[in-house]
């Protein structure tokens, strides 16, 4: 079968070229993402509640909402925030692999049935149920240098002109503006002069809605049959009103004296902003700040060009004078930064190959042969990726660089075997191809069945790391296929037609090369005569080889407890967040001021690009609330600066610690995009008691306290702080009987005076805006002015409110966060320098078990959950690789006993990976997992070698010591060559910097670690475990001949 392709170079070659065409094709459609779809689906409901507070929320809107929503097919866990902004958020998070858009139409449904119980206001203004888009993409900022335009033309330019044309892009999942400074008929109303003429908010309302009226008045002049007419007329009304004189100019009543009174006599009504709860500021201008996220499946890069070719496109042709546009965030620059540096040393990896390649062959011919490999196995892998529904992203990209030194060894051991039948049997080129490929070729099927055997059991993992695993390891096993296929028939048919017989000259023509050559031989013929008659020395003592498996296996599990453990590694990703609390009871303007003050630290600092804030929204929460604020840092590129994120976070710190008046925290973006909102832990702590919030905020300090004691924790921090001041109204029910007032009529007159009230709608600029009635600021500085104000009772009397209503100070909450359906807490927090997240997990699992009271509980959310999740399904994965290759080669050689001292000589190089991470100070993460189960198969590849020819020997009658000694020597040129070659590849991965580098850093050292210490033991320990094992199959099959003889001989005797 071999000898076809080898006879028939023309058809190998065209497998191989049909396959790297398939592989560019799929290159053009390839989406190019930083991580795969690994952030579990995620579905928001919102509800808004105009004026009510977090408790009324947390009991009148979120309760119901939550009992129905609760047990939702595929949900994981459920979390809510209720603002005192009137909104509740409500956010259920699914199991991994859910339909977002079915988890949607689900959770839609539960809402459906509840709908009937929620406040009439909710309903009116509407519950939103939408997918999460998680994956940030861009955040882009509108500003402006002409005075004339402020915060509110800025946002209603970008909410008219851009944001429809942004929201029609492919692959934009989601595009808002944050805040709320869309345009808005302000009616502000006099309680003053509205209790003189009897009059309440709610007769505003009504005469409002009874005069703003969209009518469909019909045609004249259509016969209907009876009565024909030569001409037909539409007729039109007027419509709802959109300018500030019409509203001024809505009638209220008639007066006794026979005028009319109009709105414009008992309010001032304007053309302004829908709320007052957010500013805005870019680099020290009034901005819009527009966040756009991507459409989970589309293909970050393109999604972001055609974003900013579009803006570009506006720029030009619409924007006015002094307005500009600049980003503050984007993902790109990181995502094309990491793939550049995977790319480069792609490329690096490939040409270090070359050279070992060309240093073991010295033939320029026979380097070709493996160099022609790697790209066909790369390129064709790409068709395969899109066939899984792969992406490009940094860990198929880390397969590919991984790949080029597997990839490699193939082609090379094929070439080296033909090279040694030339040189040794002086055969030509064909002969000695098929000679080789039929001693060899049953070698190379085993090398790639456990390679990619290794990789099969690691797409069974459940969960994101299943699907990181999955991306990773199915993508090296594609490759590793197809090299195997290439070296089944490219490698030999390029062999047979390129390969010459090799003479060594004498002449000056290669005078340097050939001498440096020569010495490079002289070198490695003394390193084999060395390792020739250590092997002799050692491969029958039983005690070294047992000594050296029992040393292996206990500096393995002695480096298992020292090397700290991780998750996925928080890099440098050129970007830093900024969370910033003012005291309780602070308002927008207090915290406005704070955040110009953050600015103005920072943008005088070169490597601060830009630098925009959002004083009235938290970041960590993903809410509004006038005492919070946030703010992006954009740092200059990776190589335009010296210090990384975490040095700038410690010397920001310090540069921000002069502001008083606020607590300001600068923190990381999380690792992956969409699991929480910034590095470091996440956990809610849980009052399942029910107790009252003053209890759960004492419990929560103490907790937090003793976080902080624990050297592991650095800045554990939460938001939940029951301490803001509130007025509590207590309303005499007696009084108001008799003074004839409904209660639920004079909290809805208080809502329109303070809270502000929805009255009506109307179309201006081509946009839907609201009609909302409010007292004027300066009847409503304090909350004593409510006790001035009137009611209407059921005569149409004015009653004040002192006449019955009373106010008491309290102290509340500003959020109220609830995690499946119980008030919680949510801690956010870090691991300290020189300690892992895995240590970190562990101290405040300790500190919940001593110091937390009964009734108390803490759950995982965000990407803790899933590492915590993960926990040990690296070290089951690792031992069903193990149990894969050992069935395969088992079924291979026809032997239990053989496959042993392929999987006995594994610990070496895992010792190697573990002691090469923490020799540099790298954490046992995701990545260094992978780089492991890759290594199974390396290591086993070399043991594979030496075992097979050892085999062969054995079945020519040679003794098992020779037979070993000559699987070791044979095969001694090879293994050195592709290990070397391989550790070479992963060079320019351990010494990576710039975007991505920890991660870099982390596979090629546990990769390249593990190789060298397991090739420089495998070689000697092979060996001797091969004469350990076979000794014993021997003897078994000696005794089963011997049983089959006496059975034979017995059944003799008695017939």
């Amino acid at each position: 079968m071999l000898e076809l392709f080898i006879r028939r170079p023309i058809l190998s070659t065209v497998i191989s070229v049909f396959i790297t065409l398939l592989g560019i094709l799929a290159l053009t459609s390839l989406p190019i993402t930083q991580f795969p779809d690994i952030v579990p689906p995620a579905v928001t409901v919102t509800a808004r509640y105009t004026g009510a507070n977090a408790e009324v929320l947390a009991k009148a809107v979120a309760t119901p909402l939550e009992r129905a929503i609760n047990g939702v097919p595929g949900m994981e866990y459920m979390t809510s925030v209720n603002t005192n902004d009137g909104i509740s958020l409500i956010n259920i998070v699914f199991k991994v692999g859910t339909d977002p858009d079915q988890a949607a139409v689900n959770v839609q449904n539960r809402v459906a049935t509840v709908l009937d119980e929620l406040p009439e206001e909710v309903i009116r203004a509407g519950v939103q149920t939408e997918k999460e888009v998680n994956s940030m993409l861009l955040y882009l900022n509108l500003t402006t240098t002409d005075s004339t335009q402020d915060e509110k033309f800025v946002y209603n330019f970008a909410d008219i002109n851009i944001l429809p044309e942004l929201k029609r892009i492919d692959g934009v999942g989601r595009a808002e503006i944050m805040g709320m400074k869309d345009y808005a008929m302000r009616v502000w109303l006099k309680p003053d002069r509205l209790a003189a003429y009897d009059l309440s908010p709610q007769d505003v309302t009504e005469a409002i809605r009874a005069q703003n009226v969209e009518a469909a008045p019909g045609k004249s002049g259509i016969s209907s049959d009876r009565d024909p007419q030569a001409l037909q007329y539409v007729l039109k009304y007027t419509g709802k009103f959109n300018r500030e004189e019409d509203y001024r100019n809505v009638t209220l009543k008639a007066l006794p004296d026979g005028s009319l009174l109009k709105l414009k006599d008992v309010a001032d009504i304007e053309f302004d902003a829908l709320e007052y709860s957010m500013v805005s500021m870019t680099d020290g201008k009034p901005s819009a700040s527009i966040m756009i996220k991507q459409r989970p499946g589309s293909n970050a890069r393109e999604v972001i060009s055609n974003i900013k070719a579009k803006m570009e496109e506006i720029q030009g042709s619409s924007f006015p004078p002094g307005m500009s546009y600049n980003v503050s965030y984007d993902v790109s620059r990181f995502l094309d930064a990491s793939i550049y540096e995977v790319v480069k040393t792609l490329i690096e990896a490939f040409l270090l190959v070359f050279i070992v390649v060309f240093l073991f062959l010295q033939d320029f011919r026979s380097t070709l042969i493996p160099a022609i490999a790697v790209p066909v196995s790369l390129v064709g892998t790409l068709f395969f990726m899109q066939l899984f529904g792969f992406s490009i992203n940094l860990l198929t990209l880390f397969a590919l660089v991984l790949a080029i030194g597997i990839v490699v060894d193939n082609a090379i051991v094929v070439v080296e075997a033909v090279h040694v039948k030339m040189h040794d049997l002086k055969m030509n080129a064909l002969d000695a191809t098929i000679a080789a490929m039929k001693e060899i070729g049953g070698a190379i099927v085993a090398i790639t069945l456990v390679m990619s055997a290794v990789f099969i059991p690691v797409s069974f993992l459940s969960g994101p790391v299943g699907i990181f695993y999955r991306q990773f390891s199915l993508t090296l096993a594609i490759a590793i296929v197809i090299s195997g296929i290439n070296a089944l028939t490219l490698s030999p048919a390029l062999c047979a037609m390129m390969l010459k017989p090799m003479h060594h000259s004498g002449d000056g023509k290669a005078g340097v090369l050939q001498r440096f050559f020569n010495a490079f031989n002289a070198r490695y013929d003394a390193l084999a005569g060395t390792y020739l008659s250590i092997v002799k020395g050692i491969a029958n003592r039983k005690t070294f080889t047992y000594g050296a498996l029992v040393l292996f296996f206990g500096l393995t599990y002695g480096m298992l407890s020292v090397v700290p453990t991780g998750f996925i590694p928080n890099e440098d990703q050129g970007m830093i967040y900024v969370n910033v609390t003012t005291p309780p009871g602070a308002t927008v303007d207090r915290t406005s001021e704070i955040m110009d003050q953050v600015q103005a630290s920072l943008l005088p600092l070169e490597e601060v690009e830009t630098v925009s804030t959002l004083a009235g929204y938290s970041l960590l929460t993903e809410t509004a609330g006038a005492s919070y604020g946030m703010g992006m840092v954009n740092l200059a590129p990776w190589d335009a600066r010296d210090n990384d994120v975490n040095a700038l976070i410690q010397d920001y710190s310090e540069r921000t610690s002069h502001i008083k008046g606020a607590d300001i925290q600068f923190f990381a973006p999380p690792p992956v995009p969409g699991f929480g909102n910034a590095a470091g832990f996440e956990l809610r702590l849980q009052d399942r008691s029910g107790g009252n919030l003053g209890n759960m905020a004492r419990v929560n300090e103490e907790f937090i306290q003793a976080l902080n004691d624990r050297p592991e924790i650095e800045g554990a921090f939460t938001n939940f702080d029951p301490s803001f001041p509130q007025f509590l109204l207590t309303v005499d029910h007696d009084k108001a009987a008799k003074l004839g007032v409904s209660v639920n009529e004079a909290m809805e007159t208080l809502q329109s005076y303070i809270g502000s009230y929805y009255a009506s709608n109307f179309i201006r600029y081509g946009m839907m805006y609201k009609v909302m009635i409010q007292a004027s600021p300066e009847y409503r500085t304090a909350p004593e002015s409510l006790l001035d104000m009137y009611a209407k009772n059921k005569e149409g009397e004015m009653v004040p409110y002192s006449n019955f209503v009373s106010l008491e100070r309290v102290y509340g909450p500003e959020q109220l966060t609830r995690y499946n359906m119980f008030t919680s807490a949510m801690i956010s927090g870090d691991a300290a320098p020189g300690y892992s997240s895995g240590d970190a997990i562990q101290a405040v699992e300790e500190v919940a078990a001593q110091s937390l009271p009964r009734g108390f509980d803490i759950d995982w959310s965000g990407i803790t959950r899933e590492q915590i999740a993960s926990g040990n399904q690296a070290v089951y994965i690792f031992l069903i690789c193990l149990v894969f290759v050992y069935l395969l080669l088992a079924a291979q050689y026809e032997s239990y006993m053989l496959p042993l001292p392929v999987i006995l000589s594994l610990p070496a190089g895992i010792f190697g990976s573990y002691f090469f991470l923490w020799l540099v100070g790298l954490q046992n993460d995701i990545y260094a997992q992978v780089s492991l189960v890759m290594l199974i198969g390396l290591l086993g590849k070399n043991a594979i070698l030496i075992i097979e020819i050892a085999i062969q020997n054995r079945n020519k009658g040679v003794s098992i010591l020779q037979s070993a000694i000559n699987g070791g020597i044979e095969r001694l040129r090879p293994i050195l060559m592709t290990s070397f070659a391989f550790i070479c590849g992963l060079i320019p991965l351990t010494l990576a910097s710039g975007a991505g580098a920890i991660g870099n850093r982390t596979i090629g050292t546990a990769a390249a670690g593990g190789m060298l210490i397991g090739t420089v033991i495998g070689v000697f320990l092979i060996p001797g475990l091969y004469v350990v094992f076979e000794t014993i199959d021997t003897k078994l099959k000696e005794r089963k001949a011997r049983k089959m003889e006496n059975a034979t001989l017995t059944q003799e005797v008695h017939a």
